[in-house]
């Protein structure tokens, strides 16, 4: 277990130039040649000509001159040469090129046992982030003289669903990928951004026969870039190719090959064969259009001297009564701690003096000198709830700290211990987002004795964990947590039908507790600015914790509770070990 500390990461901080469509078109000129490739490329079709024929999209006509050069025929229209690279993989060909003088290409896969295609239309400048790579999939056949087209086609699919991968390519570059929805996927860059961070993107999933599936992504809110590749299950083998910009602005457009190492399986929750379409009777949708969770486009956000002039206007919101969401299965309030005086002392953070007069009413004070304000009692609202014996958790805010700060404190009496997650709101980009430290320390309390060196301590032990929270049984709320790595986590809300569907990720960290008890909390970032907590106890598949959040209401500080289901784990603790790559994460 790689016991190291890990700082708060920013997520979505990645800064990305707004291109405009004439800075773009600049940069296409340099893939004028077609992509580059770290391995030789295939002249599988060099000297030949196919034509490719799909429904309800192009018909494209291609002459290969030789493994780098093509004609392009769309629609029965005038050639227009163009770069391009391919990669076979047993029967299975991929090749890529973009159309002279415009912004779209086209990503082509070809089953040359069956002679069935997909067609990756592709092109820049179609949203308002001219950056972000649209796309759009037509299913079709090779043309081939005097026969019948083939009736079936390959089909979008929840077959590969759940799975999780190692990849590595032979530009040396490494991920892991998790497919978790049949809308989106999850991928950790191990060499690109060091592995520490879990990140999310809208993908497409099509089966070409039962060994062999394409996967497509969008990097959207983010850097905008596409990754796409077939991949062969059995010989854990890619081939694919990348296009978009990079942090630098730079044009990638390449192809790759990959080998893979299979990682786990999650379980699915819809019924068989449900890959998470819309009904047969929906209206049809726009060319290129696609799931994308956007929540920065409809989180109001507002400047730290704004915020804290709402707080001021509008009283906390503490716990309220009545309906929560998120809190349908919460465990019951406890009264452990009615009664109890008591003194958490934090290392390298404040000792605070607590006196319990109530199920809901504390009062505590700091015993700092060096603080204002310290050693005058305050009364809050509090809740309690008992995850194990003698491990309670217990959450208030601290009315007077200067940044609406928050204390969520997991008190372990059997071994004196404390945990807490002291969450306070603004960070340097949003007045309103939270922001969280963890602090370690002891229970000091009459009759027990304070431990001088024991504390609980950051764990790995949940990477790779997935876990279903049903929040609601009458209302049927549903997410799935994947603790991608040591340092973030992904959630991903279930559909009605119970497909997963909508995923977003944010920094996290983790604290064993007691064995198969971990605190963990996650930020929404660069999304609601949400502040989650939560015990973990998987002796009971049951959580507990608080939600700190901040909006044109005021500052609110309430309950989460949920019960569990295992959904799997992937095996990726050994990509995190200290200094992996150099990383020292």
């Amino acid at each position: 277990m790689a016991q190291v500390k890990y700082p708060v990461r920013q997520m979505h901080r990645i800064a990305y130039t707004k291109l405009t469509q004439a800075q773009i078109g600049d940069k296409l000129r340099a893939a004028a040649n077609g992509p580059g490739s770290a391995s030789e490329l295939s002249d599988v079709y060099a000297g030949k000509q196919i034509r490719i024929v799909t429904d309800n999209g192009p018909t494209l006509g291609y002459r290969f001159a030789g493994k780098n050069r093509l004609a392009l025929s769309e629609n029965g229209g005038g050639p227009a040469e163009a770069g391009y690279g391919a990669l076979a993989l047993g029967d299975i060909v991929f090749f890529t090129h973009l159309v002279p003088g415009t912004q779209r290409g086209y990503h082509v896969l070809v089953d040359q046992r069956t002679n069935l295609a997909t067609v990756f239309e592709v092109w820049f400048s179609g949203y308002k982030d001219n950056r972000e790579v649209q796309r759009q999939a037509y299913y079709g056949y090779v043309e081939q003289t005097g026969k019948e087209a083939p009736k079936r086609r390959h089909v979008i699919t929840n077959r590969v669903e759940g799975k999780g991968y190692y990849w590595k390519q032979d530009n040396g570059i490494e991920t892991l990928e998790f497919y978790p929805s049949t809308a989106y996927s999850n991928f950790v860059e191990l060499t690109r951004l060091g592995g520490e961070l879990g990140f999310c993107a809208p993908s497409d999933y099509v089966e070409v026969n039962d060994n062999v599936y394409i996967y497509q992504r969008t990097e959207c809110e983010l850097s905008g870039t596409q990754t796409i590749y077939a991949f062969d299950v059995n010989r854990m083998e890619q081939i694919g190719a990348r296009l978009g910009f990079n942090e630098k602005d730079d044009l990638e457009y390449y192809v790759f090959r990959g080998r893979g190492e299979w990682l786990g399986q999650l379980a699915h929750f819809e019924k068989f064969g449900d890959v998470g379409l819309p009904p047969a009777n929906a209206p049809a949708s726009a060319k290129g259009a696609r799931r994308v969770y956007r929540p920065m486009q409809t989180f109001h956000t507002f400047t730290r001297p704004e915020f804290d002039k709402l707080a001021a206007q509008h009283p906390a919101r503490v716990f309220p009564p009545g309906p929560n969401a998120m809190a349908g299965n919460k465990l019951e309030v406890s009264d452990y701690l009615v009664g109890k005086a008591m003194t958490l002392r934090y290392d390298h953070g404040p000792a605070i003096e607590y006196n319990f007069d109530e199920i809901q009413s504390l009062r505590w004070r700091r015993l700092d000198k060096e603080t204002p304000g310290a050693g005058e009692w305050t009364t809050a609202r509090y809740e309690s709830w008992e995850s194990a014996p003698g491990l309670i958790v217990f959450a208030h805010l601290l009315a007077g700290e200067p940044n609406h700060d928050c204390h969520v404190v997991v008190a372990d009496f059997d071994n004196s211990l404390v945990s807490c997650l002291h969450g306070t709101m603004g960070s340097p980009y949003i007045g309103n987002e939270a922001q969280v430290e963890n602090l370690f320390g002891v229970i000091e309390r009459e009759g027990a004795v304070a431990p001088k060196y024991a504390r609980h301590r950051f764990t790995d032990e949940l990477a790779g964990k997935a876990l279903t929270w049903n929040y609601s049984t009458e209302t049927g709320l549903t997410s799935m947590h994947l603790y991608t790595t040591p340092h973030s986590l992904s959630w991903i809300i279930f559909g009605q039908d119970g497909a997963g569907g909508l995923e977003w990720s944010g920094p996290a960290a983790y604290v064993k507790i007691r064995d198969g008890i971990y605190l963990g909390y996650w930020l929404e970032e660069a999304c609601n600015g949400t502040l989650g907590t939560i015990l973990i106890n998987l002796d009971t598949m049951h959580d507990c914790g608080a939600g700190y959040h901040g909006d044109a209401n005021g500052v609110s500080l309430s309950a989460v509770g949920a019960h569990a289901r295992l959904a799997g784990q992937f095996n990726v603790r050994k990509y995190f070990q200290p200094g992996r790559n150099g990383s020292g994460v």
